[in-house]
């Protein structure tokens, strides 16, 4: 608190008593005489208009009529203040008043003026019309005048022009009402002083902006005591330095000017009570008795808080931007190309050094000058303005460019053009780079490509060739084979079965037919594999399901060795993305060598880790004789044995070179760790993948189940006991990219893969280890999961009787061994057809 305020508190009982009697006189003089209505009405800095309580303008003061450019004359008696308000605002206001207020409200001066004529203290934000048209915005504060009795005798709109000040002044009274309505607004810190000075009203604006009451300033201080005094002092030079006169700090330094009849308004920081500040808006007028003399001063003050924060934030943005120039012509500046900007018209506007460079000209001699004059062809440059222009944008447009030296560039130019933020279009932004070398180098690679070409085009032709060759021989030699080995399975499962003499000859057809298939599949794979022609299907494949199927392929073959196989249990399902059955052939091959290379009695172990948190390695161990270092390094050379060409085993040895592209093409990697005398482990990384989701969210798992096999491949399922069929079936099925195939080597492992899987068919064998075929169909028709899949019979029971039976059965169709190809496939785009229609009922809940 200031010092003078303790210290008045000090002063004794009778002289505080005679200067207060003095004071109040002071100041009903000072209100009698009306100077303060006067000071405030005839302000050129608010436009205050009263109306009667119809809303006729009756007082139209000077600042109102600088603001709108009407005279007083103009309007008093004639219009309301509506007539110079938005008309659509008044719209607006009185829809909004009749929301909040609960009762209609007629757009007009009643809108303007319907909380104060309820005794509501009004502050609104409005657009006035000037005479001449213009608009601005305004903070108008409305207040009813009212009688002795309380009654409405008109009305009083005070206003400020918002474009420059945010705050607006309180209400104003009509007559004797007036002075009460203004220093009644809490909006407006209205301070009124006697000549010297001392406050002698201190309103409950000036209340609520200071935090002091009345009764601790009024007769003790003067505003200077709640002023920032640097700043008195600081104003106390500039205006002794503007007028020529010495002004001292203090109170004489805030209304110097309105004491000379000179209008002002300053700014200028208070200090509240508590000690805090805020910038204000001050306006001073000076209050005059009826011969003109001075007998105080209005100060009229406007907290700047709000615009003081704007300021700043708008100074901040203004260094922004003027950091982002500098960054942009850094940028600009260190680019290698020449860069430039020009007009629609073609002319340049701006340039970077590099242009400068490129030209030999400065870039004061640069800008101003028509783009097309430093090139050799100016009809070319110019067209390239206009293309992009008319393209948007232009890419390697090539151009010569010509320094003031004459030394030649030949520059690709790539252009865009640019715009403002209307998207009114600017000009063009420029870059040419020198492609002086490009183009040497060009010529060069132009001729290396020609000999390149030659070369390509007879490899083309020898590949073609070869790939001609590979086709013709994969027929010639696979039809007698299909024939060989189809016809000996039905000889070796007809009946009366063969004799012994006859099965050993059967076995042996099978087994060199079947080998021979091999060979023919591994050199052809080679082939394609070295063409880079062989194609891959990869999708999430799930190690367990091909990990079983390799198992039911293998045993047979390990048990005619008296090997031991074992397989790993998953108790989590991992899936990698691969070719199902690439995987599977790399597997059983794998599997094949630690077979036929294992010691009598041996073992293999299958085993799988998740190396890492994206690998997955598998890993094949068996108990042979091991491999030398020197092998291991020639272990994955094309048709190399490791010096096994004299053994009994069977081979070409292109085998684990064509598992070794087959891995590499699905993104993995194959090795092999070997101990001589211990055996071997020959492992493959494979990536991982999320386990794949249904297509569909509901509705039933059988309708999930299709949508997810529609959405990739779908499944085929093949339970059949015999290795021989399998892999016949599973070799034609190779033909068919859309299709996966699984198996199950018995009636029961087949349930149990069609309930897991739900495949689009099942083909079934009939006579099969445990529950033959037909009592496998009949579980799967009692089962609701399972009953709408297609079950084809494939069997070499191939008499009238057996046909009709199995149809009888519930079997879709029936097929015979030997399979005949075309009829095969017929039959299972039937079936695939009919299941897709049957899994769409199913999702429907339909009856088949």
């Amino acid at each position: 608190m200031p010092a003078k305020i303790r210290n008045s508190a000090a002063l004794d009982q009778a002289a505080g008593t005679k200067a207060a009697n003095i004071e109040v006189q002071r100041k009903q003089a000072l209100l009698k005489t009306g100077a303060l209505q006067n000071a405030i009405l005839n302000s050129a800095n608010f436009s205050s208009i009263a109306t009667d309580e119809k809303g006729v303008i009756q007082i139209f003061n000077v600042g109102a009529e600088r603001m709108l450019g009407y005279t007083a004359a103009d309007v008093v008696n004639r219009i309301t203040p509506a007539d110079i308000s938005d008309p659509q605002e008044l719209i607006v206001r009185a829809k909004a008043l009749s929301l909040e207020l609960a009762t209609p409200i007629t757009p007009g001066f009643e809108a303007l003026v319907f909380k104060a004529s309820r005794g509501i203290e009004d502050i609104y934000e409005l657009t006035y019309i000037r005479k001449d048209g213009s608009r601005f915005p305004a903070v108008v504060s409305v207040t009813a005048l009212r009688d002795a009795q309380g009654g409405i005798i008109g009305y009083l709109l005070i206003g400020t022009d918002n474009t420059a000040r945010k705050q607006a002044e309180e209400a104003l009274l009509k007559a004797g009402a007036l002075q009460s309505a203004i220093f009644n607004s809490a909006n407006f810190s209205s301070i009124a002083t006697d000549a010297k000075g001392v406050i002698q009203i201190f309103n409950v604006g000036a209340e609520r902006m200071l935090g002091y009451a009345a009764a601790d300033v009024m007769n003790k201080i003067t505003p200077a005591d709640i002023s920032d005094p640097q700043e008195v002092i600081a104003r106390a030079k500039a205006l002794s330095v503007e007028l020529s006169t010495p002004i001292t700090p203090g109170f004489e330094a805030l209304v110097f000017k309105a004491s000379r009849g000179i209008e002002d308004i300053y700014e200028l920081t208070y200090i509240r009570e508590d000690g805090s500040r805020f910038p204000a808006i001050v306006s001073v007028t000076a209050l005059r008795d009826a011969q003109g003399g001075i007998i105080g001063y209005l100060l009229i003050g406007t907290d700047n808080t709000a615009r003081k924060q704007v300021e700043a934030e708008q100074k901040k943005l203004d260094q922004r931007l003027r950091d982002q120039q500098f960054y942009t012509r850094s940028l600009i500046e260190s680019n290698i190309d020449a860069l430039m900007t020009t007009n629609p018209s073609g002319i340049i506007t701006d340039v970077n050094k590099q242009m400068e460079a490129l030209t030999g000209c400065t870039r004061d001699e640069l800008i101003g000058a028509p783009f097309k004059n430093y090139f050799t062809d100016p009809e070319r440059a110019e067209a390239a303005i206009k293309l992009v222009l008319s393209e948007k944008k232009v890419t390697d447009y090539e151009l010569t460019a010509r320094a003031r030296d004459r030394k030649e560039t030949v520059v690709s130019y790539n252009a865009t053009t640019f715009y403002d933020r209307d998207r009114t279009l600017q000009g063009v932004f420029a870059a040419a780079r020198d492609i002086t070398e490009r183009k040497r180098l060009d010529q060069a690679l132009q001729e290396t490509n020609v000999e390149l070409e030659s070369a390509k085009l007879a490899a083309e032709k020898a590949n073609l060739a070869k790939s001609d060759f590979l086709s013709s021989m994969s027929h010639e030699l696979r039809t007698p084979l299909s024939a060989i080995l189809g016809f000996a399975q039905l000889i070796e499962s007809g009946s009366p079965p063969p004799t012994p003499t006859q099965k050993r000859s059967i076995d042996q057809i099978l087994q060199g037919g079947w080998y021979l298939l091999e060979l023919i599949n591994e050199i052809l794979d080679l082939a394609l594999i070295e063409s880079g022609k062989l194609s891959l299907s990869q999708e999430p494949v799930a190690l367990a399901e091909v990990m079983h199927e390799c198992q039911a392929m293998i045993e047979p073959q390990a048990q005619k060795r008296g090997i031991s196989v074992a397989f790993p249990q998953f108790e989590v399902s991992y899936f990698v993305k691969a070719d199902r059955t690439r995987v599977k052939q790399v597997l059983i091959n794998l599997l094949s060598n630690a077979i036929k290379y294992n010691k009598v009695g041996g073992t293999v172990v299958v085993d799988c880790i998740a190396s890492t948190a994206e690998r997955i390695r598998i890993c094949v161990k068996d108990t042979g004789e091991g491999l030398t270092p020197n092998k291991l390094t020639q272990l994955f050379q094309p048709f190399n044995r490791l010096g096994q060409a004299a053994s009994v085993e069977e081979g070409t040895g292109i085998g684990l070179v064509v598992c070794k592209r087959l891995v590499e093409l699905m993104g993995g990697v194959i090795g092999v760790e070997s101990t001589v005398g211990k055996g071997s482990v020959f492992w493959i990384d494979l990536n991982l993948t999320a386990e794949p989701q249904p297509a569909a969210a509901e509705p039933t798992a059988v309708a999930q189940a299709q949508v997810q096999a529609d959405a990739r491949l779908r499944t085929l399922l093949y339970v059949e006991d015999n290795p021989a069929n399998l892999m016949l079936v599973e070799d034609l099925i190779a033909r068919r990219p859309d299709i996966r195939l699984l198996s199950a080597r018995d009636g029961n492992r087949g349930i149990e893969l069609a309930r897991a899987s739900l495949p689009n068919v099942i083909l079934m064998d009939i006579n099969l280890p445990g529950i033959s075929g037909i009592q496998a169909l009949r579980i799967l028709a009692e089962d609701p999961a399972t009953a709408h899949i297609p079950v084809v019979a494939l069997s070499a029971n191939a008499m009238p009787r057996d046909i009709e039976k199995g149809l009888e059965a519930g079997f879709f169709r029936y097929l015979t061994k030997p399979i005949k190809v075309n009829e095969f496939m017929d039959t299972l785009d039937v079936a695939l057809k009919f299941s897709k229609t049957q899994s769409a009922r199913a999702a429907r809940k339909e009856p088949a």
